[in-house]
């Protein structure tokens, strides 16, 4: 004999949602991720700035070792319409800090960049 879990006589339940947590979306993960992937590069950056053999202390690398993570949160972890400002921001502020120390940590940016990208893309197909 077999069990099953579930009842043929109840029909599932029908969400009007295409997903229950909007944290959960698509784009909140890739967002997510670009926030784990700012982390880390801010992490080396700030590294970088205090090692044994420093990097110039330029208003690029201030940049990146402050800001990025709080404007990624901002556009993962906010409710919308501030998390599509935020993500334009954080995208602003991302490439300016990677032009800016391109020849130093700025590169280590790249992927947080591409994932906010795609998050943002896909934040912006959610609303439409």
């Amino acid at each position: 004999m077999t069990t099953s879990t579930a009842n043929p006589d109840k029909p599932a339940a029908a969400s009007s949602a295409p997903f229950s947590n909007p944290f959960d979306a698509p784009a909140r993960l890739w967002m997510r991720a670009a926030f784990l992937l700012a982390g880390a590069a801010q992490l080396i950056t700030i590294s970088a700035l205090v090692s044994a053999d420093p990097e110039p202390n330029t208003w690029a690398m201030l940049l990146l070792a402050v800001a990025p993570v709080f404007v990624v949160a901002a556009a993962a972890f906010t409710r919308a319409p501030v998390n599509m400002v935020a993500a334009v921001v954080a995208l602003v502020v991302l490439v300016v800090g990677l032009v800016g120390a391109a020849a130093h940590t700025g590169w280590f940016f790249a992927p947080a960049i591409a994932a906010l990208a795609v998050g943002a893309v896909k934040l912006w197909r959610e609303r439409a």
